[in-house]
C-alpha cells in the first residue's frame, strides 16, 4: 500500500506532463489526413471535368458505331460486319480536327494492307512466319513512301487480318475495303450533320484547366513572394511545369472546332467567334512560358534575398487576375476589355516595383511581368505592335530608380528598361 501510494503522485504527474505536451504526432497526421482528403477532391473533380470533356466524344462515337454496323449489315449484307464499326469508332477516336485526314488514312491503309496482304499469300500461302512478313513488308512499304503513323498502323493491321482471317473467311477484302469506307464516311456524317457538338463549349471546356493552372501557379508566385517562402514558389514552377497535357488539349479543342465549323453547317455560323480563339493559342501558350520563366527567378530572387518591394507580387496577381478575366470573357462572347485592363494594370505595378529598387532577378521578374502581359494583350486580340506600345506606356517612366536607391541598399545596377516581347 505504501509502494502504491508512492507511485500515485509520480504517475498523475507524467500525466499531468503528457497533457502539458503538445501532441505533435496527432497533429502531422491530422494535417496529412486533410491534405489527403483535398487531394481526393481534387482528384475526383479532374476525373469528373475529363468524363464530361469526353462525353460528346463517348456519345458519337456509339451513334457512328451502332450506324456503321446496321449501313454494313442490313443494307449491303454483310453477315460480319466487324470493320465498318472499328473504322468509325477509330475516326471518332482521332485527334480532334483531324477526323477528315484520319478517314483518309483508314482507307489508305486498308488498301495497302489488302493489296499486300493478298499478294504475298499467294506467293508464300499461310503461316507464322509468313504473317511476319507481311507486317514487316507492310511497314516498310509505307514508311518508303512517306505516309504517316496511322496509315503504317493500319496497313501492318489490315495485313495481319488477311492473313489470320482469310482462310477461314472467303472474299474478306472487298468487304474489308468497303466497311473503311463505311466507316470512315458515317464517322463524318455524325460529327457534321448528326451530332455536331458546340465548338465554343468544347473549346471553353478544354481552355479551362490550362488558363486555371496558369492563373493559379501566378497567384501562388504572388503569395510566396508576399512571405519569401521559396517552397511554394518552387511547387508553382513545377506545377506550371507540367501544363503539356492541358495545352495540348486546348490546341486540340481548337483543331476540332475549327473542322466542326467547316463541316457542320448547322456551326458555319460559328466560325468568326472561333477565330478569337484561334489566335490567342499561340499567345496563350507563350504567355505560359515567360511565367514560367517569371517564377523561376522569384525562386531566385528569394534564394538571394534580394529587395521585393510591394508593389511587385502585387503586380503578379494583376496578372492571374488578367488570365481569369480573358478565359471569363471568351466563354460569355464579350470582347476582352476588363483583361486587358488587368494587364496594363500589372505592368504599372511593376513600373512602381522596379522604380522602388529592385536586384537582378528582380528586375527579370518585372521584365516577364511585362511581357506575359503583352503575350496576353496580343492572346485578347491586341496587335503585338499596339500591345508593346501600351505595356511601354503602362510601366510608366520608371525606367531607372530614383537616383541613389540602388546604391544605398546595396542592391546590382539593373538594365535601363525590361525588355518587351
Amino acid at each position: 500500500m505504501a509502494v502504491a501510494r508512492d507511485r500515485r503522485p509520480s504517475l498523475l504527474r507524467r500525466a499531468a506532463s503528457k497533457r502539458a505536451v503538445p501532441d505533435v504526432d496527432t497533429a502531422r497526421i491530422a494535417e496529412a489526413v486533410e491534405q489527403l482528403r483535398h487531394r481526393g477532391k481534387a482528384t475526383l473533380h479532374d476525373r469528373l471535368h475529363r468524363v464530361r470533356l469526353a462525353l460528346g466524344l463517348a456519345v458519337q462515337a456509339g451513334l457512328a458505331a451502332a450506324l456503321a454496323w446496321v449501313v454494313s449489315h442490313k443494307l449491303l449484307g454483310n453477315p460480319q460486319p466487324v470493320f465498318a464499326p472499328i473504322s468509325a469508332v477509330g475516326t471518332l477516336a482521332a485527334s480532334v480536327g483531324q477526323r477528315l485526314r484520319r478517314t483518309v488514312e483508314l482507307i489508305v491503309g486498308v488498301a495497302v494492307g489488302v493489296a499486300l496482304g493478298d499478294f504475298l499469300i499467294y506467293l508464300l500461302g499461310n503461316g507464322g512466319w509468313q504473317l511476319g512478313v507481311v507486317v514487316t513488308a507492310a511497314i516498310l512499304l509505307t514508311i518508303f513512301f512517306g505516309a504517316s503513323v496511322a496509315i503504317v498502323i493500319q496497313a501492318a493491321a489490315t495485313a495481319v487480318l488477311i492473313v489470320t482471317l482469310s482462310p477461314s473467311t472467303q472474299n474478306l477484302e472487298i468487304p474489308r475495303f468497303v466497311d473503311a469506307f463505311i466507316g470512315g464516311g458515317i464517322a463524318l456524317l455524325v460529327t457534321a450533320i448528326l451530332l455536331p457538338l458546340n465548338p465554343l463549349r468544347v473549346i471553353n471546356r478544354a481552355a479551362r484547366p490550362a488558363l486555371d493552372l496558369l492563373a493559379g501557379q501566378l497567384d501562388v508566385t504572388a503569395e510566396a513572394l508576399r512571405k519569401r517562402d521559396r517552397h511554394s514558389a518552387q511547387r508553382a514552377l513545377e506545377r506550371l511545369r507540367e501544363n503539356k497535357d492541358e495545352l495540348a488539349t486546348f490546341s486540340e479543342a481548337i483543331e476540332g472546332a475549327k473542322e466542326t465549323s467547316t463541316l457542320s453547317p448547322a456551326r458555319w455560323h460559328r466560325r468568326n467567334e472561333l477565330t478569337h480563339y484561334a489566335e490567342a493559342a499561340g499567345p496563350i501558350d507563350r504567355a505560359m512560358r515567360n511565367s514560367g520563366t517569371l517564377i523561376r527567378r522569384s525562386v531566385t530572387l528569394i534564394e538571394d534575398e534580394e529587395p521585393i518591394p510591394d508593389p511587385m507580387p502585387d503586380a503578379i496577381a494583376h496578372l492571374a487576375e488578367s488570365v481569369r478575366l480573358l478565359r471569363h470573357e471568351f466563354a460569355v462572347g464579350e470582347e476582352p476589355e476588363k483583361a486587358r485592363e488587368r494587364s496594363l494594370r500589372a505592368v504599372s505595378e511593376a513600373g512602381r516595383a522596379y522604380a522602388q529598387g529592385v536586384g537582378f532577378s528582380g528586375s527579370v521578374v518585372i521584365a516577364q511581368v511585362r511581357t506575359t502581359a503583352s503575350d496576353l494583350m496580343v492572346a485578347s486580340g491586341i496587335e503585338q505592335e499596339e500591345a508593346n506600345r501600351l505595356v511601354r506606356r503602362s510601366f510608366g517612366d520608371a525606367e531607372q530608380p530614383p537616383s541613389g536607391q540602388a546604391e544605398q541598399e546595396g542592391a546590382p545596377r539593373k538594365p535601363t528598361a525590361p525588355p518587351v516581347g
